[in-house]
């Protein structure tokens, strides 16, 4: 594994104990994880060099996130998803049923951080 693969391993796993603590369990952890994997991989081939659009509505893409703070970053999360969950074709299969469990606003900015 290259080093910064094991850094972003050690980063991802890092926040499994405290997510656990303010009651976010392991497979919870898991699928917001998905989720906002998903996002950010979506931004980053919108871009150079890869130039690839995925359909995702500007409102609730990955920097509309990292745009916000607080509450109002834990309420936008739960419309993007919502929102996305109503999307045609495999966006909206992606988020179907989608719900956020990371309800501490700050634990939630630490994870999209």
């Amino acid at each position: 594994m290259s080093s910064s693969t094991s850094i972003i391993v050690s980063k991802v796993w890092s926040f499994c104990n405290p997510l656990r603590d303010v009651g976010v369990g392991y497979g919870d952890y898991l699928e917001q994880l998905t989720y906002l994997l998903f996002l950010k991989m979506a931004d980053e081939y919108s871009r150079p060099p890869h130039n690839r659009r995925l359909n995702i509505p500007e409102e609730y893409n990955w920097p509309s996130l990292t745009a916000r703070k607080g509450a109002e970053l834990e309420l936008h999360y739960v419309n993007l998803l919502r929102e996305l969950s109503t999307q045609k074709g495999i966006l909206g299969q992606i988020f179907t049923k989608s719900q956020n469990k990371i309800q501490d606003p700050a634990m939630l900015a630490k994870v999209i951080d």
